[in-house]
């Protein structure tokens, strides 16, 4: 049966896209987590992927139109499937094919439909239905982190309604309408689909009970509110340990600022002013409502002496676990590197470099006033110019073709407490290492806060992972897809090492380089790292 694929939202304020690239063409098929397009938002030109298999039978939004958001863009079906119906009747109608022999069958079946349609949609005057929005192109479901307004509240256009947790970032969910809050479907630690029941606004006073009860998700997914909700008790039990007495959420905060998310409930002075002081927010006891860290908070911490993180107490002889459920952004991760272990073919190149002339170049640059550069930061700034010389390891494989990207779009793969993103830097060949030190210090900062966009982690065309600052001496690292190599780095040793027919002290690095063979080969990766070797090992010919 045909699906149609409409206009997604593919930012929080994003009203209408535009295809930039069509990556398929009708005829083509098409598998589920395939690039359909690229779409230019508000905010960015993202990739849009397929949540559905067939073959792709119409296009409705040629390259260069622009449409708004939830119209038709494409259909995807079975090869030679009449879709006549579903071009003349918008994507009202996934099952409109129907069998004209049977057109009493035919018509009582929409008729049904029609007649639920009309009861779920037919909302008292002045009352929208605000479901859970696409905040991320990947996107699925969203868990509501923090509820900024209660029932009861007043609403303005622009007003933020919720925080909401998505695969990628904690983000703000601003109200498109002005009203009062009638009617909440998600507490806060919930999850829901996208397009799911997230809250209800309208005049004050309007009874809303039936709209919230009679909710439905559009076709084609034809799912209820109920199985979302059903998925959401599975997990409920995660906001309160078995232990705490049955109690209102805002005394649950106040004992912790911490959500099981890693998300810190913090106002933006005292955030600001943590930042300056280099304070660990998840070490502070909020004191302000609903137990938020607030300025007195910070301004008044002290950090506890000798002390340091111990695991739970267990009595010897017993056994005992924790289950501690799965993040939107830790399925994510799994979901992503688990296709690309499996899909990519993977090889490993390893090299040592010799640090001596970069740590003497380093501590150098370093005595330029309001100037500190880190090793990271050189290595990103060496792959950037290498990665210009050496297309093909700058390259991206899809489906139908090998892209190979004459920008350096470099992503830094940063941990967090939940996981582990990665923010891009933008144009690192074009650069300067202290302002590439200072757009990796503010990705990482958003990144370790949940702040990060969309637009900050999308485009990357090679991705540096280093764990050097840990102590690792090597490492591999899976494929950042759809990338074609990941540089691992890993610690600056000192060691014995023989310079001249001489054993001397030296300080070396280990860097190992994860390639796609499908686009990259051997010799290929082998001439990127000789390059890379050039500007590390002579640091100074980088500000050529």
């Amino acid at each position: 049966m045909a699906i149609v694929v409409n206009m997604p939202r593919l930012s929080d304020t994003m009203e209408e896209g535009t295809v930039a690239t069509w990556l398929k063409k009708v005829g083509d098929k098409v598998e589920e987590g395939d690039i359909l397009a690229e779409i230019e938002t508000d905010k960015a030109t993202m990739e849009f992927e397929s949540f559905n298999e067939g073959t792709l039978l119409h296009i409705g939004v040629q390259e260069g139109e622009t449409t708004k958001v939830d119209e038709l863009l494409a259909i995807i079906g079975e090869e030679g499937e009449d879709i006549s119906a579903l071009l003349s009747g918008g994507d009202s109608a996934p099952a409109a094919p129907a069998n004209e022999e049977a057109p009493a069958a035919a018509e009582a079946a929409p008729a049904e439909t029609k007649e639920e349609a009309s009861e779920a949609v037919d909302l008292p005057e002045g009352v929208i239905v605000v479901t859970m929005p696409r905040l991320s192109d990947t996107m699925e479901e969203g868990t509501v982190a923090t509820w900024l307004k209660k029932v009861g509240d007043e609403v303005s256009e622009g007003d933020i309604l919720a925080e909401i947790e998505t695969d990628k970032a904690t983000m703000e969910f601003e109200s498109f309408q002005s009203g009062t809050l009638l009617h909440i479907g998600l507490q806060e630690g919930e999850s829901a689909k996208v397009d799911s029941l997230l809250a209800i606004i309208g005049p004050a006073g309007t009874d809303v009970s039936g709209v919230a009860a009679n909710f439905k998700v559009d076709a084609p997914a034809a799912k209820t509110e109920e199985a979302p909700k059903a998925e959401v008790k599975a997990e409920a039990p995660k906001a309160a340990p078995a232990s705490a007495p049955a109690a209102d959420k805002p005394v649950k905060r106040a004992a912790t600022p911490v959500t099981e998310n890693g998300r810190v409930f913090v106002s933006p002075l005292a955030k600001k002013i943590a930042e300056e002081k280099g304070i660990n927010l998840t070490k502070i006891q909020g004191t302000g409502e609903n137990g938020r860290i607030v300025k007195y908070d910070v301004e008044n911490y002290e950090p506890a002496q000798g002390a340091a993180a111990v695991g739970k107490f267990v009595p010897a002889g017993q056994e005992d676990f924790e289950d501690v459920p799965n993040s939107q952004m830790r399925k994510a991760i799994a979901k992503a590197l688990t296709n690309s272990k499996f899909s990519a073919p993977h090889y490993y190149l390893s090299v040592e470099f010799d640090m001596e002339n970069a740590m003497a170049f380093r501590a150098q640059f370093n005595t330029i006033p309001d100037t500190k550069i880190s090793y990271n930061d050189m290595v990103v700034k060496a792959c950037a110019l290498a990665l210009k010389q050496h297309p093909q390891v700058n390259s991206q494989w899809f489906a139908d073709k090998m892209r190979l990207n004459n920008h350096v779009h470099i992503g830094v793969a940063v941990a967090v407490p939940d996981g582990l993103v990665v923010p891009v830097v933008k144009f690192a060949n074009e650069q300067t290492l202290p302002q590439i030190g200072a757009a990796v210090k503010e990705l990482a900062g958003k990144a370790r806060n949940k702040k990060l966009t969309p637009a900050e982690m999308e485009g990357s065309t090679f991705t540096v992972s280093n764990l050097g600052m840990f102590g690792i001496d090597t490492f591999t690292s899976i494929i950042n897809q759809p990338n074609s190599a990941i540089l691992s780095v890993g610690n600056i040793v000192e060691k014995p090492v023989v310079k001249d027919g001489q054993i001397v002290v030296g300080h070396t690095m280990k860097l190992s380089l994860a390639c796609d063979h499908r686009t990259i080969d051997g010799a290929t990766g082998a001439q990127f790292l000789q390059t890379l070797k050039g500007y590390i090992e002579n640091p100074v010919t980088m500000l050529v």
